[in-house]
């Protein structure tokens, strides 16, 4: 497969991110496979002009994607509920609700997030409304949606990308009707904040449930 052309320097770092990998998920993929991922990776989120700290970058979202397909292959058995938030640029709405779903959830919940046509970086005022309950999103990217997201996902939640998402038997999907917080200053963004983390703690409740025992 051609990918994006990328200087010596890069080709290295993105290698290096590769044998990191590999070695993270040792007896999953072979190494040939990681560095395919890596690659295509770098390609996806160079065409939505990601322009540091790219290594890094990349090899974040290549974690992300190797996790899915495996869960998907099933060579990685998931015993936890796994929720995909996809708004259009993945700059507010998704990457509050995954950030408030992965707070509260305390690692109860596999969480991801991605956009229908990402943006360059997270909103500011999101940033900041985010910080005030001590959540960091500053090191947070936007990320294009991919396919083995979808498919690795139990539940799916769009936010306002229309058809975008591609429909996949067996999987919960709900949409979330709410403001976009693009443009907006952090007292509006703040309510969507709030909105979206009631609609997360009730989720939350729903995937942890215990089931009910028809024989007590």
């Amino acid at each position: 497969m051609t990918h994006v052309p990328v200087d010596p320097a890069l080709e290295v770092a993105l290698d290096h991110a590769a044998d990191r990998l590999h070695e993270e998920f040792a007896g999953v993929f072979a190494r040939e496979t990681v560095a395919e991922v890596v690659a295509d990776s770098h390609d996806a989120l160079a065409g939505y002009s990601v322009a540091t700290y790219v290594p890094l970058l990349t090899q974040r979202f290549a974690r992300e994607r190797l996790r899915a397909i495996a869960v998907t292959k099933g060579t990685i058995m998931s015993d936890r509920p796994e929720v995909l938030f996809v708004c259009v640029h993945n700059a507010g709405r998704s990457q509050m609700a995954a950030a408030l779903l992965a707070h509260h959830a305390q690692g109860s919940v596999v969480v991801r997030s991605a956009g229908s046509a990402p943006a360059d970086s997270i909103n500011p005022a999101v940033v900041e409304v985010m910080a005030e309950l001590g959540l960091d999103l500053s090191q947070e990217f936007p990320k294009p949606l991919t396919t083995e997201s979808v498919q690795a996902a139990d539940v799916v939640i769009t936010m306002g990308c229309g058809d975008a998402c591609p429909i996949f038997p067996g999987k919960r999907y709900l949409d979330w009707q709410l403001d976009d917080p693009a443009g907006q200053g952090a007292d509006a963004v703040r309510v969507i904040r709030d909105d979206i983390d009631g609609r997360v703690r009730g989720l939350l409740a729903e995937l942890t449930a215990q089931p009910s025992d028809s024989n007590a």
